[in-house]
């Protein structure tokens, strides 16, 4: 399956529990981390939960500036995540049949990984390794990013080989950071700067390595659970704009008018638009005010009147009606019973 150019995707909220633990070992809390993000912390909680770009960005931000003095910051985030970090596609790349086979599956269903760089796959006679391209990312978060995703290879590649793998070189454009030696000292690789490209490059023969769980049911099982996931996490045309909308600083109050003004579009051809995808603005939010009401409710002590209040609804009466529409029950019911 093809990813369409402009698409972009959502990403597992388990993958931002990973940042946020790892700004808590340095005394940085959760509040601070998901600060305008739309994240709230029960959602770090709910393995299904589902994030846009623009949520993840914002939490990356907010660690660089709670950690301005963390050298290598990226670096150290990026080895911090594992194979199991990434669920369905962590497993598929365990059960490949060769690192090879394990990295051509990682770049066909690259988005559902926690990657912002793009990832191509080089080889010649002796070397075969993955160029990392951080070209298309923002200025202020383009370092970061790249250090983090090329450690973050790094971190796979020991687990999948089972330490059986070793890289042979690591390769970054440009002049080498102050912070250079912190990164030789977290990987156990001097680094190479000035080079021609960034990459991670290995022995040619070592892409050959069998990996101890292949099973070919499994791979066949798992690429096609993988394919089901990147169609169900796209965001695209007007319908993904709106959610990300719903899901950032807009925030579930917004009436349409508002979202229409955020997109440069009419009201009216926002309804529209929207009606020739197959939808409407109101079922959006209530799409997203059902899923975040069971949530807020599993995972929090918060009183009727101020869950009415995040999801929007002008009191707890009318937030109380919508919720036994969708669930048959109170919502002082339904998390008694969530609670038992």
């Amino acid at each position: 399956m093809g990813i369409p150019k402009h698409a972009s995707f959502k990403h597992p909220v388990a993958i931002s529990q990973v940042m946020v633990n790892f700004a808590a070992r340095y005394g940085v809390d959760a509040q601070t981390c998901l600060l305008g993000t739309g994240i709230i912390e029960a959602q770090l909680r709910d393995p299904d939960a589902l994030i846009v770009r623009d949520q993840e960005m914002r939490l990356i931000e907010n660690l660089m500036l709670a950690l301005p003095d963390i050298p290598a910051l990226g670096f150290e985030l990026g080895l911090r995540y594992n194979v199991a970090t990434f669920g369905l596609w962590g497993f598929a790349l365990r059960t490949s049949r060769t690192v090879r086979e394990a990295v051509q599956c990682a770049l066909r269903y690259l988005p559902l990984s926690t990657a912002y760089c793009r990832l191509e796959i080089f080889c010649d006679q002796h070397e075969y390794g993955t160029s990392v391209d951080a070209s298309a990312i923002p200025h202020h978060l383009r370092q970061f990013l790249l250090e983090r995703d090329v450690a973050t290879g790094i971190r796979l590649f020991d687990e999948l080989a089972l330490s059986g793998l070793h890289v042979l070189r690591l390769e970054f454009q440009g002049r080498p950071p102050a912070h250079a030696d912190r990164i030789e000292a977290l990987s156990g690789i001097a680094p190479h700067y000035g080079c021609s490209r960034n990459a991670i490059v290995l022995r040619r023969q070592d892409a050959e390595l069998p990996l101890p769980m292949y099973d070919l049911h499994l791979v066949r099982l798992l690429e096609e659970q993988c394919r089901t996931q990147l169609e169900r996490r796209q965001v695209g045309g007007v319908t993904g704009q709106v959610r990300q909308f719903l899901l950032g600083a807009t925030g579930l109050p917004a009436s349409l008018e508002d979202v229409a003004n955020q997109l440069a579009m009419a009201p009216r051809s926002l309804h529209r638009r929207l009606t020739e995808e197959g939808t409407t603005f109101r079922k959006l939010v209530e799409a997203e005010r059902k899923q975040l009401a069971g949530q807020l409710l599993e995972n929090t002590e918060m009183k009727q009147e101020d869950l009415a209040f995040q999801l929007g609804y002008a009191d707890s009466t009318a937030f109380a009606r919508a919720f036994r529409r969708w669930f048959g029950q109170s919502p002082n019911e339904y998390r008694k019973v969530s609670k038992r």
